[in-house]
């Protein structure tokens, strides 16, 4: 480099800065991209292998599969033949009734049926619902009994908007409660 004149000098630094300029340039605008297509691909590959797997698992579990469609299907059947169906006033003052028979609790009110009519808790959703709003009154702790053990038997059914009031005055029970609340109960769906 010594005996290249100045000017050589110059034009052989500007080669040199041209050709690394150009292999960046080249490394960042063709052989990047292409790196990335490449690990695209390799993550589409991985990912389809991986449904390919649970595909060829989901095949030899296909009988286990099926016996547990049916086997909920049963489950299903059984809850839908307790659900509400047909008179659906007659129906919840009967369950209502029945249920309460083992507990002290008093349910001397029944408003009128709202329903059926669509579920509003979730779009699409294959079941209509009823409501019925029910009053009464009973000690704090038959209450709580009655509470849990009826949405536990009914699991189609929820009760809502409940409101206790303590009954002022109530002789000989300091804990004795006036309650009202909404039951809304899953009405079977009636076949074609």
């Amino acid at each position: 480099m010594k005996h290249l004149s100045s000017e050589k000098r110059k034009q052989l630094i500007l080669i040199i800065l041209l050709t690394v300029g150009a292999m960046i340039g080249t490394a960042y605008g063709l052989i990047k991209p292409e790196f990335q297509k490449r690990e695209k691909l390799v993550q589409a590959r991985r990912s389809t292998e991986r449904r390919l797997q649970q595909m060829k698992q989901t095949i030899e579990h296909a009988d286990q599969i099926e016996a547990q469609l049916c086997e909920t299907k049963k489950q299903l059947d059984k809850i839908e033949e307790a659900m509400a169906s047909g008179d659906l006033y007659s129906w919840a003052i009967n369950t209502i009734r029945q249920f309460k028979l083992g507990y002290k609790v008093e349910i001397p009110q029944f408003s009128q049926i709202d329903g059926p009519r669509e579920m509003s808790m979730l779009a699409g959703f294959p079941y209509k619902q009823a409501t019925i709003t029910i009053g009464g009154s009973a000690s704090f702790y038959e209450f709580g009994k009655f509470v849990a053990d009826f949405e536990n038997q009914f699991p189609y059914v929820r009760l809502l908007n409940l409101s206790l009031e303590p009954i002022q005055g109530a002789a000989g029970d300091k804990e004795r409660l006036s309650f009202k609340m909404q039951i809304a109960a899953l009405v079977k769906p009636t076949t074609p």
